[in-house]
């Protein structure tokens, strides 16, 4: 899978945990709203920095925005 959409779904699913509109990420980074929506849909490249303040706004880890959940499939 493509990590610009690992990062930008689990960017998603921690916004939305939090009960923040885009907006709201995009003011506590210090960036635009398109910014976020762009970073949410995969279009984006995230910078170590970009990471860093995702995972600050969000209140998570940055490596918890690189995990890609595998589902296990039983034979």
């Amino acid at each position: 899978m493509d990590i610009r959409k690992v990062f930008g779904g689990n960017a998603r699913r921690f916004r939305l945990a939090l009960g923040l509109s885009q907006e709201a990420v995009a003011e506590r980074m210090g960036v635009d709203r398109a910014f976020i929506s762009s970073v949410e849909r995969g279009l984006q490249n995230a910078t170590l920095l970009t990471i860093w303040q995702t995972a600050q706004a969000l209140e998570v880890r940055p490596a918890d925005l690189l995990e890609e959940k595998v589902s296990k499939i039983r034979s």
